[in-house]
């Protein structure tokens, strides 16, 4: 399916605040991510950018362990400030030393010149949403120093397969061993690969749909337009994911830590 990076934007800032309450599995992703990049990654670190930082997850975990000169921040809309209002300088004085000086790149990341020479690229729970990743990993490769890391999650094909299956909507997704060569062939060393399924629970198809509003993900190339009838098919044929625990929405992330070769 093809990406309105417009649409996409307007749905995660729609979904702003909402997003930092209910994207409890994008929060559990974040902070296995870091676990490995704790693992991989020198802890003192001149220039770093984020793509795709949303409400922080993150990078707020990102910035509790490693020592960042220089923080550079992506998202699509600008209004995502709000959740780092603890990365501004009380007064606008000078940042504290130990404090990263951040810098903001607001748009599309596909559609904008990189900052060069960095230590580590970082994303969690974005790159999917991208057109032409062969494309963007060379501009990655490009903007990294020799050597440098570039660590992040993404979603497998599996990613929220009941919602695809009932609607026919949803990402195309890369698998693991597509993306591995993609990275490789971008002459990055894969460090670290790894995926899993995750799935949660709920009380009533109803409450999938609202925590897929909530979280922003179904901001794909045309919306769905739910009819009362097809609403109610919907929870009907839902019925077909339903276990002991509730009514199940899988989600695949894949983690990554690459370095590239000098």
């Amino acid at each position: 399916m093809s990406i309105n990076k417009a649409l996409v934007a307007q749905r995660f800032a729609k979904a702003g605040q909402s997003y930092v309450e209910h994207a409890v599995v994008q929060k559990q992703i974040s902070a296995q991510l870091f676990e490995y990049l704790k693992v991989y990654c020198p802890q003192n670190l001149d220039s770093v950018l984020e793509i795709g930082c949303g409400s922080g997850n993150l990078t707020h975990l990102f910035d509790s362990y490693f020592r960042v000169e220089q923080l550079f921040l992506n998202d699509l809309y600008a209004d995502v400030d709000q959740h780092f209002l603890n990365f501004k300088s009380p007064l606008n004085l000078p940042f504290i030393k130990g404090r990263p000086k951040v810098d903001w790149l607001i748009g599309d990341i596909e559609q904008l010149t990189l900052p060069q020479s960095l230590d580590a690229v970082i994303s969690s729970s974005a790159l999917q949403w991208m057109l032409d990743l062969p494309a963007l990993l060379q501009q990655i490769h490009a903007a990294l120093k020799p050597n440098a890391y570039f660590g992040f999650s993404t979603f497998g094909p599996d990613n929220l397969t009941e919602i695809k299956k009932l609607t026919g909507q949803g990402l195309n997704y890369i698998d693991l061993q597509s993306l591995k060569r993609q990275l490789e062939q971008q002459d990055f060393q894969v460090l670290f690969i790894e995926q899993e399924v995750k799935q949660i629970y709920f009380d009533h198809p109803k409450s999938v749909l609202q925590h897929l509003k909530a979280t922003g993900v179904t901001a794909t190339a045309k919306s769905h337009r739910w009819t009362k009838q097809s609403l109610q098919q919907f929870y009907i044929d839902y019925q077909h994911f339903y276990d002991e625990q509730g009514f199940r929405l899988t989600y695949h992330p894949i983690y990554v830590i690459a370095r590239r070769i000098a």
